[in-house]
């Protein structure tokens, strides 16, 4: 079914990946000053909006099928806008930063408004950076919220909205006494992290932090002193940063192995447990709980991307048609700032292809998300997803 570990020896890039690979080399938008909270371009909301998107078209084959996908959907966005007239201008990065960099540069010279992309948190660091100082905002589809702030928003789903759904979900029923098990690399290191400050914005209780090497023999390892941790604190919760790429099949198959079961200690998994589809019959996870996009509203979305281009969206496509929402919405407004950070960050937030989000002033997003447990291989769902903010996990 899986190979197991097999994936961690090897780079992770594609879709909701990249917030895995740190950019330590680069520049931070969010230091360069000169852009106040309302920082973002005049518009002339009575004529056509020029709007720079760069996907990353001219690299690999899977690159190129990504930028496809983000086309697609950015331009099915456009459809549902009334009274606004978007000018949509492909740039292709080839999922680089000197060539998004380059392309950033390029549409704000050609007149480009906003930017919205590219995918790759690096590249969308290298496009913050190159389009600083003319105010412009970079709507990029990145997880990567080390690369947030100034004019640099992310798009996609993080670590933080996840993190902090299940915790608060979890405080409410009553399993508020959470061992967090993590890799040590930098990715769980990150998820590690998000999921300690929701434990602590949520008022429940840090009972233990298991880290382990992400080797078969360091997952095996660190099995018993999750055990340890569970019964020494008396924990009430696991919560699990590792995917079904990496460790996630093999805690599976060892931890109830080992005595350490959703009867004695609710696992909560900060990864979707519903992708890929064989993830949910993996006996171990039976009974645990984990967050994902508004069905409903990802499946409508899926039905009228189909519908209309003749095969399923890749999951990464819904963030083109967010941000073009996101855009319409608020240029349907007819202000000259509907395109500033201020004007981006408002709270009310926007209605995208998988439910409800908004972008906050620090660069990151919210995202309302639903609380799904697995029962007899199917995602049965446990609370929905919230259809305005302030609801349940707000």
């Amino acid at each position: 079914m899986f190979a197991i570990l097999r994936a961690i020896r090897k780079p992770i890039r594609m879709l909701m990946l990249p917030i895995f690979a740190m950019m330590l080399s680069a520049c931070d938008p969010a230091a360069l000053g000169g852009l106040s909270g309302g920082g973002g371009p005049k518009i002339d909301p009575n004529e056509p909006i020029p709007v720079a998107l760069l996907v990353p078209r001219g690299g690999s084959a899977s690159d190129d099928l990504l930028a496809k996908n983000l086309e697609n959907a950015a331009r099915l966005a456009i459809r549902d806008l009334e009274g606004v007239n978007i000018d949509l201008r492909v740039y292709g990065t080839a999922g680089r930063a000197d060539v998004a960099a380059a392309a950033a540069s390029q549409a704000v010279t050609e007149g480009a408004k906003i930017i919205l992309g590219p995918l790759y948190g690096e590249a969308a660091n290298a496009a913050g950076v190159a389009v600083a100082a003319s105010g412009v905002n970079v709507l990029s589809f990145s997880n990567n919220t080390t690369i947030a702030g100034g004019n640099v928003f992310v798009l996609g789903p993080t670590f933080d909205t996840s993190a902090n759904r299940l915790v608060n979900y979890a405080k409410r029923a009553g399993k508020d006494r959470i061992v967090v098990l993590h890799a040590n690399d930098i990715g769980g290191q990150l998820g590690r992290n998000a999921v300690q400050r929701a434990i602590a914005a949520n008022g429940a209780t840090l009972a233990g932090d298991v880290e382990y090497a992400l080797s078969q023999e360091g997952v095996r390892s660190a099995v018993p002193r999750v055990k340890a941790a569970v019964e020494t604190t008396g924990a009430n919760a696991v919560f699990i940063t590792a995917n079904s790429a990496t460790a996630l099949p093999l805690l599976a198959e060892m931890l109830p192995g080992a005595g350490v079961t959703n009867a004695q200690a609710q696992f909560v998994g900060l990864s979707r447990w519903d992708t890929p589809i064989q993830t949910l019959a993996l006996p171990g996870l039976q009974g645990g709980w984990f967050a994902l996009p508004d069905p409903a509203a990802s499946a409508a979305f899926a039905a009228r991307y189909n519908a209309a281009y003749g095969e399923r969206p890749l999951d990464i496509a819904g963030l083109a048609f967010d941000g073009i929402a996101a855009i319409g919405s608020l240029v349907k407004n007819k202000k000259g700032n509907a395109l500033t950070a201020s004007a981006l960050t408002q709270g009310a937030g926007f209605r995208g292809a998988s439910g409800i989000f908004r972008l906050r002033s620090d660069g990151s997003n919210d995202r309302g998300l639903a609380v799904a447990t697995v029962r007899n291989n199917q995602v049965v769902l446990l609370e929905a997803a919230p259809t305005a903010f302030g609801g349940a996990g707000f």
